[in-house]
């Protein structure tokens, strides 16, 4: 019998998604792995508010996941926009303006738009890299991986209430 069930779905959303939601995506990815294998049907995607579509990840982003033991040489980079958007349970953001714009722009999925600090009760950006040395962009991935191991069991929350 085939299974009809819809798995959640996350997005995380950084400025040009090439950097910080490629690493959450990537991240996020792993530590749902390692729940499991339903854990690892959820859909984990990223996307950036002014990204320009299919680039690849910056370099200093490369060897950053390289650290972690993540390869994310395939990633490519897209836009945000509200289909896309639809797709997904959760969003979530690094910095407070992206959220503030999605919201702004896309008022009815408003309930569904958080700042990936705010998993862990702050209202903190995660700093972003890019035009830094190499080891910056690992600090970056190791801030995001600790949001997202902290904020684990509140992204599950969100990811799977009702809409």
């Amino acid at each position: 019998m085939i299974s009809l069930k819809r798995y959640p779905a996350v997005l995380f959303v950084c400025t040009a998604n090439r950097c910080r939601s490629p690493l959450a995506e990537a991240i996020f990815k792993r530590i749902l792995c390692q729940m499991g294998p339903d854990w690892a049907r959820w859909k984990v995607e990223s996307a950036g508010t002014w990204a320009r579509p299919d680039l690849p990840p910056l370099p200093g982003t490369l060897q950053a996941a390289k650290h972690l033991g993540l390869d994310i040489e395939n990633h490519r980079s897209r836009h945000v926009d509200g289909r896309l958007l639809e797709e997904f349970d959760l969003i979530l953001t690094m910095e407070p303006n992206h959220k503030e714009a999605l919201q702004a722009e896309f008022p009815e999925l408003s309930s569904r738009i958080f700042m990936l600090s705010e998993m862990t009760g702050k209202d903190l950006t995660i700093f972003d890299p890019v035009g830094q040395e190499d080891q910056e962009y690992t600090n970056t991935a190791l801030e995001i991986a600790e949001y997202l191991r902290e904020g684990l069991r509140q992204i599950v929350a969100l990811a799977t209430r009702p809409l």
